[in-house]
């Protein structure tokens, strides 16, 4: 089967890897590597098999989230959010903080240098349980909220890393835990939790569907038992580096239905049997080191127990995915955002230009200072949209408020560290431009600035549809 030729993408604006809550109304061991060791996993385990993925070991989730709330003791409300501010989450924080100090600039930067995966620090991530963090406790998951699990992203990227990599085990949980069947569900999580398998890639946008999710052409036909699918897909990222991938598809023509919401559906794809039997997958080379494809569908067959939840009610499934993701990829700008203060006020405070630090000026005092003014609002925002989630409550709007929040404080944060860095900015030995490109991706994905001034204008303010 060859492929399709490329399409050209539409010149409405897209949510870009990912995708962006539009149409209808929103209503969502062994211990780890040490760094003798790191020049060997990038030749060998970053092309590591799924059935290699389980030797890394370490600082365990287990053991850093004794004293986390649960769904159970969690205290609802402005309760919630003072416990939050107060408590801080030091056990989770330090335990990340210890595995990622086992995999320094050096890695991450001969990662991006050669554009590959971060495959051995993702197995650690996973042999220490904390990609499971959303998954319940009787698949062998942690069965915490969408606030550790953003706590876990936020300190990732806080510590010089790129959770971009792996953040995608944690928001598509929301889509299986709260829609899958129960055979689904003890199918599918001991194994995810486990790291046999990974789920990290959710196919949504298509090439002149970027905007209005509703309007996908990709279709799923029900005959004789199966779903046979046909369609594209365009900015789907680590298909190379997951087991599985959450699909939606249209399964009732557009023109039959009421509400152009609804008759979409979710299916659980198997990837390897997939690149079998009729989908093909066409790497996008891009900007930054973040491994994304197009994908093409030629007469797929999918089980039909493979189908999530009640078909054609698909769209209202999925939001619980795209809100989670808006959310964690808040955390995670929020996370480069104090990286780049870190950096930037120790190299202004010790950089000495006419017999003193360039950081008593004010040209370069006030520009930090509104940065990190930004990343502090951010924050608020991020906790008060993790808190919704988790008291399964409507969340679109702050979804959408805290991701714009967080990626424009962390793009000004890049901004000034570059910048006051200097030449010094440029070199990739002080990780200042990998860190700025990968927090400028969030300028456009998972769904764009300018998306989200509409949502909020219409979804929020009662303001006519603009577009």
């Amino acid at each position: 089967m060859s492929p399709k030729p490329r399409l050209r993408y539409s010149t409405m604006p897209m949510a870009g890897f990912g995708d962006c809550e539009t149409g209808e109304r929103a209503e969502r061991g062994a211990a780890c590597p040490d760094l003798s060791r790191v020049e060997g996993a990038l030749s060998e385990s970053l092309i590591a098999p799924p059935a290699e993925r389980r030797d890394h070991g370490g600082y365990h989730a287990a053991s850093a989230i004794r004293h986390a709330a649960t769904d159970t003791d969690r205290p609802q409300g402005s309760a919630m959010i003072e416990q939050t501010l107060s408590n801080n989450f030091h056990e989770i924080r330090d335990a990340i903080r210890a595995l990622c100090a086992e995999f320094p600039d050096e890695y991450f930067r001969k990662v991006d240098e050669q554009r590959a995966y971060p495959e051995a620090f993702v197995n650690a991530l996973t042999a220490a349980g904390w990609l499971a963090a959303l998954i319940p406790q009787e698949y062998g998951g942690s069965g915490l909220g969408l606030t550790e699990a953003s706590v876990i992203m936020e300190e990732i990227n806080r510590c010089g890393g790129n959770s971009g990599a792996c953040h995608g085990q944690m928001y598509n949980m929301g889509t299986l835990l709260r829609h899958g069947s129960q055979a689904q569900k003890e199918k599918y999580l001991p194994k995810i939790a486990s790291g046999e398998w990974r789920l990290q890639s959710m196919g949504v946008t298509e090439p002149t569907t970027g905007t209005d999710t509703t309007k996908i052409k990709t279709s799923a036909v029900k005959k004789d038992g199966r779903y046979v699918v046909n369609g594209q897909k365009v900015w789907i990222s680590r298909v190379q580096h997951s087991d599985f991938m959450i699909l939606l598809a249209r399964t009732t023509p557009l023109a039959d239905v009421k509400k152009k919401s609804e008759g979409m559906s979710i299916f659980m794809v198997d990837l390897h049997e997939a690149q079998k039997k009729g989908l093909t997958v066409r790497p996008i080379p891009n900007m930054v080191n973040h491994e994304t494809n197009e994908l093409f569908f030629e007469d797929l067959e999918i089980p039909e127990e493979n189908l999530i939840g009640e078909e054609g009610k698909g769209f209202k499934y999925i939001l619980d995915g795209l809100n989670a993701e808006r959310t964690l990829i808040a955390a995670e700008c929020i996370g480069d955002g104090y990286w780049f203060m870190d950096r930037v006020t120790k190299y202004v405070k010790e950089r000495q230009v006419f017999g003193r630090p360039i950081g008593q000026n004010q040209g370069v005092q006030f520009p930090i200072a509104e940065s990190f003014i930004e990343l502090e609002a951010a924050n608020l925002m991020r906790w008060k949209a993790c808190e919704l989630f988790d008291k399964h409550e409507s969340m679109g709007a702050q979804a959408n408020m805290a991701k714009y929040l967080a990626a424009k404080a962390s793009w000004e944060a890049g901004n000034a560290c570059l910048q006051f860095h200097g030449g010094f900015g440029f070199a990739c030995e002080y990780d200042v431009e990998r860190k700025f490109r990968e927090t400028r991706l969030y300028q456009v994905a998972p769904i764009s600035t300018n998306l989200i001034y509409s949502f909020v204008a219409e979804h929020v303010l009662g303001l006519p549809r603009s577009f």
